[in-house]
């Protein structure tokens, strides 16, 4: 036999003698086939829709379910006839269940996600009226800058589109301070932090008939970074 043909037989048997020992396992063999073939299981996450609003008097509920095997359980514990769809709420992937007329109705399902499935949820509404803006110039100052992630209990948070002079107009809304938190890795105006569930829903939708867009969450999920906006008089 030719040396050179003889050499190359010698390095294939050793090259399948040394892969037979290693026995690379199928999955991970697929799963090289998969990348080289252009498959990104990644593209999945990235190509989520965005969730869409609630119609005017809606309740919307948002199941923070980040995975598959969330999404899973999920399913499991819903009845066939809830209609749900996978969507992106700020940074996190969510559950959209919507069709609630009354908070309380969206509350209780929450409860029973929260017991039956493990997963917390989001709840809002859509804005109904307008904020009555603020005089021009106001400028919100902060104070107590003493982070800390807050206890247990429902949080009320404001999305203030970077508009810090709304402060002031959620400050009367509450008849009290507002505070400036972190949730989701965006900043909020936080409106109320109570163990009432009832006042956090009586200031969800005082908020929302006054044309916020506000948002009942978990509070131990929020990080307070100021507990106090002070404005200018």
């Amino acid at each position: 036999m030719n040396p050179i043909n003889q050499s190359i037989l010698s390095k294939s048997i050793l090259s399948k003698s040394i892969l037979n020992k290693i026995k690379i396992p199928t999955a991970l063999i697929l799963s090289t086939a998969g990348l080289l073939c252009g498959i990104n299981p990644a593209s999945a996450q990235r190509n989520t829709p965005t969730c869409q609003a609630p119609r005017t008097g809606e309740y919307l509920l948002l199941v923070v379910s980040p995975t598959k095997d969330n999404q899973t359980q999920l399913k499991r514990v819903l009845p066939t006839k809830i209609e749900t769809n996978t969507c992106k709420y700020l940074n996190d992937t969510v559950t959209r269940i919507g069709g609630f007329k009354k908070i309380d109705d969206a509350n209780r399902w929450a409860r029973y996600i929260k017991d039956s499935a493990g997963l917390s949820a989001i709840i809002t509404t859509r804005p109904t009226g307008t904020p009555t803006p603020s005089q021009a110039g106001t400028q919100a100052t902060t104070v107590s800058y003493k982070p800390r992630r807050l206890g247990s209990g429902y949080a009320v948070l404001v999305d203030y589109y970077n508009r810090p002079q709304l402060a002031s107009d959620v400050r009367r809304a509450v008849k009290g301070d507002v505070g400036f938190v972190s949730y989701g890795r965006r900043p909020y105006l936080l409106a109320t932090y109570t163990s009432n569930q009832k006042e956090a829903y009586q200031t969800l939708e005082e908020l929302s008939k006054r044309g916020f867009f506000a948002i009942i969450v978990d509070s131990q999920k929020v990080m307070l970074l100021r507990s106090v906006v002070n404005l200018p008089n």
